[in-house]
């Protein structure tokens, strides 16, 4: 599978679309300054998108990620009938890939409006799916996704994508005024 052309699909649902992941482009950077402005998604993540210029540069980050092939962002976007793309719902990222380590990052976000749809463990369920074919070979049993403790829906979402507990890290001011977890899924799961 290539690494750096990468389009991920996950099935519709009774009650929500198919969801089509794919990297990111700078068509992406309005809506996603309309989607930052989420103050749930504020309080979340890590970065800021306040304007136009910020969207651009988020964006311009995320394909520098594939080009260094160490990060895999991708926007997570609802099917259309026909297989048109219909609005953002969020976004998955591979990180911190690195040839023969063992382990690597996963993260994500959802926009507000499909929060609650199943969007984000269909797209964690894709993305791992994909970064355990494409790295095993480089050595990869193993992903890692942490957040803060007091985020139950992250904690929810892991546990449906099959990404057990593992440990608990400790607060790390200011950049993490909260304990956190770090959930593990291996790759023969």
């Amino acid at each position: 599978m290539d690494k750096t052309a990468a389009r991920l699909g996950a099935d519709a649902t009774p009650t929500a679309p198919a969801l089509l992941l794919r990297p990111w482009s700078q068509a992406d950077a309005a809506e996603l300054v309309e989607l930052y402005r989420d103050e749930a998604m504020r309080r979340w993540t890590n970065s800021a998108v306040n304007d136009a210029a910020g969207a651009a540069q988020w964006i311009q980050d995320q394909q520098r990620g594939w080009e260094t092939g160490r990060r895999f962002g991708f926007a997570i976007v609802e099917s259309q009938p026909g297989g048109s793309e219909g609005q953002l719902a969020g976004h998955v990222v591979l990180k911190g890939v690195t040839p023969g380590a063992s382990s690597a990052e996963v993260g994500y976000w959802t926009a507000a409006h499909a929060r609650g749809r199943g969007v984000a463990p269909r797209a964690l369920q894709a993305l791992t799916d994909w970064a355990f074919t494409v790295f095993s070979r480089d050595g990869l049993t193993r992903l890692e996704l942490l957040h803060q403790v007091d985020n139950t829906a992250s904690c929810r979402v892991a546990q449906k994508s099959r990404y057990e507990l593992a440990t608990l890290l400790p607060a790390a001011p200011p950049a993490y005024p909260l304990a956190g977890h770090v959930h593990v899924r291996p790759r023969d799961l």
